[in-house]
């Protein structure tokens, strides 16, 4: 008998934002029904899209409730408003282009409850387009759990410059990540109230690495749970290179670096993006198709960064006040550069 087998099973609610894609949702809740977990309830947060539809398709899945919301409050603002309505120790923040191995909840809850310094856990997230070519082949947003350079740039474990990697048990082994990938991440209910949820105003991309940062600050640790395995569609929400997609990216990813770090590494990190960021545009007007259209997105980013500095530096009063750990400590095993490693950011 494995560990995954002999433990209690705590109560754990999957929160699962959703936005106009009542056929993805029902694929995800199909999945869903086969997890040989016998404790789970579902939050299905609709937000704001009000497809009359909905609210019979959840009605077919006992443990199933669905929250409507009146406006779309993006990934970060759909989880929050599902963690307060959910009473769980444990919850799971979930896309609806997911699929699941029937034991993946098991595999995390068992490494939770062996862990309590343990605030975040990711399974490894594989690719459902792959899979559904019988290839096991790790999911780009996601992968083997998330990493962050000393410039804020993050990449994952199964991802390079090269490709995404085939799946061949080389990340077999569980170890400490820097963030977990919204696509599915199981997070302990006490660390998330602690360190103040997601930030709503990130609205989609970076929010979990953010989240995350904030856990490593107040002393948790973020773990990959390798036997734990759920297939991710990716670019469901918005494709990849979608003007907004790089949008939020670049604003989000300034905004956490200007919240999170100590000011000893604030000012000569901010001063290098600030200087990579044009280069970073110039990089998407190259690209040909809708280069135009990601260069100017990429200035509206910085343009909205400094819009809100204030708020900003509010957020980041707060954040410094749970700092445990030095920023040394937490970028003591993250690569100094993903340019120099071969690493891809997302």
């Amino acid at each position: 008998m494995s560990a995954a087998d002999s433990i209690v099973c705590p109560q754990v609610d999957v929160i699962i934002p959703h936005y106009r894609a009542i056929d993805r949702l029902e694929r995800c809740l199909q999945s869903l029904r086969r997890t040989s977990y016998p404790s789970m309830t579902i939050i299905v947060v609709d937000n704001g899209g009000g497809d009359p539809a909905l609210r019979q398709l959840i009605s077919r899945y006992p443990g199933a409730s669905l929250l409507s919301l009146s406006e779309n409050r993006g990934y970060s603002g759909g989880c929050n408003a599902g963690f307060r309505a959910s009473t769980a120790d444990f919850v799971v923040f979930m896309n609806d282009d997911t699929t699941h191995d029937f034991r993946w909840l098991r595999e995390l809850v068992s490494a939770a409850v062996e862990e309590p310094g343990i605030a975040a856990l990711q399974p490894k997230i594989l690719s459902m387009q792959e899979h559904r070519k019988g290839r096991n082949v790790f999911d780009y947003a996601g992968g083997a759990g998330g990493m962050l350079d000393r410039f804020g740039y993050p990449w994952c474990y199964g991802r390079s410059f090269f490709g995404v990697e085939e799946d061949r048990g080389q990340y077999d082994t569980p170890r400490n990540i820097f963030w977990a990938s919204g696509a599915a991440m199981l997070v302990r209910r006490s660390s998330f109230e602690e360190v103040g949820g997601f930030d709503d105003s990130f609205f989609m991309h970076m929010e979990e690495i953010d989240l995350c940062w904030r856990l490593l600050l107040a002393g948790y640790r973020i773990r990959s749970v390798p036997s734990s395995v759920v297939w991710h569609e990716g670019g469901a929400s918005l494709a990849y290179g979608a003007p907004e997609k790089i949008y939020c990216n670049h604003r989000n990813n300034l905004v956490m670096l200007a919240k999170n770090l100590g000011i000893a590494s604030l000012v000569p990190v901010l001063s290098a993006r600030l200087l990579l960021e044009p280069a970073a545009a110039l990089f998407y007007l190259m690209k040909g198709r809708n280069g135009l259209a990601g260069f100017a997105a990429v200035f509206r980013a910085l343009r909205d960064f400094f819009i809100g500095l204030s708020r900003t530096n509010g957020s980041r009063r707060q954040i410094q006040g749970l700092r445990k750990r030095s920023d040394g400590a937490i970028f003591r095993n993250q690569p100094f550069s993903i340019f120099l490693t071969g690493r891809r950011a997302s």
